[in-house]
């Protein structure tokens, strides 16, 4: 019986890179024509693992889908899948937590310098003929002795923090997993009230979970520095972008980067659009040639570990251990 693969969705312009993995397997694949939850539970009915990028993988596919032994994310976040009904149905749930640490910190990055420098607003007006129309009266920090807040200090929060170093930034950390007071890689670990409140640039690198859901709303953007900046490349819905929107046209904060937005794509009458000193880009912050080559072979290849009944290299769901499908 052939053994396959469903892929429900992908934004790289092929899967030659997994399918080379996957067929030197001996699995074949199948791939979705559209996301939608009766498409993919009628082609889960008879596969043996699933690739997901965006896809909602639902508890509905997941019971339709009775041979299936992994469900492996394209990426970071599993906030897309249903992980306790894969649990529970003995269904191995894997992501690619490090692939693009150096993208994400670059966009980060990147999003902070053009915001502090207002390079989007000056471009705009001297395109619009307004050379000499630039007026010098908006907050600019030197980057040199700034404070960087990094809220999340896991794999890509450090990271950035790494790089921000070099631009002579000081680093502040919260995370509810590391002590407050203590110093971790190049940081100093305060309570999230600290990080807003002394921070000049604050980037979100957290999970979207029900603690997370607008952990930053109008009462948090009120505690940040006046002409401080904020910058989302995590996932859309930690920020309440009503709020954030109602802080920029304040004044209060200075310039906000996302590249991630609730819902997608944005209305296009939000009012975040409307702002100046904001920079949208469409959840691409991940994306370099290099690591989405990366990301589809160590997608594939979790694929093959677990239907050879060998342990992921990245386990999501550890409880299932001992009653998997697959047998690991």
């Amino acid at each position: 019986m052939t053994t396959k693969v469903l892929i429900t969705d992908y934004v790289w312009p092929s899967t030659d890179p997994e399918r080379e993995v996957l067929e030197a397997a001996g699995i074949e694949l199948v791939i979705a024509p559209d996301t939608s939850e009766a498409t993919l539970a009628d082609l889960a009915k008879d596969v043996d693992a699933i690739m997901f990028c965006f896809a909602q993988v639902t508890g509905k596919v997941l019971e339709a889908a009775t041979n299936c032994k992994i469900a492996a994310r394209y990426g970071i976040g599993v906030d897309n899948v249903d992980i306790a009904k894969a649990t529970e149905l003995g269904i191995v749930v894997t992501n690619v937590p490090d692939y693009c640490m150096d993208e994400v910190t670059d966009h980060a990055l990147g999003m902070i310098l053009a915001l502090n420098r207002r390079l989007v607003p000056h471009t705009n007006t001297v395109v619009k003929g307004g050379w000499n129309d630039v007026a010098l009266d908006q907050p600019m920090h030197r980057t040199r002795g700034a404070t960087l807040g990094i809220v999340g200090y896991g794999r890509i929060g450090r990271s950035l923090a790494a790089k921000a170093v070099g631009f002579g930034m000081n680093i502040l950390a919260y995370d509810p997993m590391i002590e407050e007071g203590s110093e971790v890689d190049g940081a100093k670990a305060v309570s999230l009230d600290d990080v807003l409140a002394n921070s000049d640039f604050v980037s979100l690198h957290v999970p979207l979970i029900p603690a997370t859901q607008n952990m930053i709303s109008a009462p948090e953007l009120a505690k940040m520095k006046p002409g401080s900046i904020i910058v989302n490349c995590a996932r859309g819905g930690l920020i309440d972008e009503d709020a954030l929107a109602d802080s920029l046209a304040s004044g209060h904060t200075a310039g906000a980067g996302l590249d991630v937005v609730e819902p997608t794509p944005p209305d296009p009458s939000s009012p975040l659009l409307q702002q100046e000193n904001v920079i949208i880009t469409p959840h691409t912050a991940f994306f370099s040639q290099a690591s989405t080559l990366e990301l589809e072979r160590r997608t594939a290849q979790e694929v093959v570990r677990v239907l050879n009944g060998e342990k992921p290299e990245n386990l999501i769901n550890p409880d299932v251990l001992g009653s998997a499908r697959s047998g690991i």
